[in-house]
């Protein structure tokens, strides 16, 4: 993770202290096969729809925990373990990925 100005990480919000939905990349990598920041997600709060790549991230517990970006409330966490990854994704009432075209 690089840091930019006042010592947030880059691409993050200093005054949120989030990092934007870009920051699952990596850990989601390990997971599925496809970029899921490109995936559409609905929120199980409140119903907003759109990329994960725009959920806000916090990475200040074991794990990250991408939180929607209109209501706050929680969709996905991830931690990895030295037994696997765990997804907990309950708080996503749907995840749709793009696949490519044939």
């Amino acid at each position: 993770m690089t840091y930019g100005e006042a010592g947030a990480p880059e691409g993050g919000d200093a005054r949120t202290g989030h990092l934007d939905g870009n920051a699952l990349a990596g850990p989601l990598s390990e997971v599925f096969a496809v970029d899921v920041t490109a995936a559409t997600t609905r929120c199980a709060t409140c119903g907003c729809t759109g990329p994960v790549a725009r959920l806000h991230v916090y990475g200040y517990a074991p794990g990250l925990v991408a939180r929607c970006q209109r209501c706050g409330g929680v969709v996905l966490r991830t931690t990895r373990t030295r037994n696997g990854v765990w997804l907990d994704m309950s708080g996503a009432s749907s995840l749709a990925i793009p696949l490519a075209d044939h």
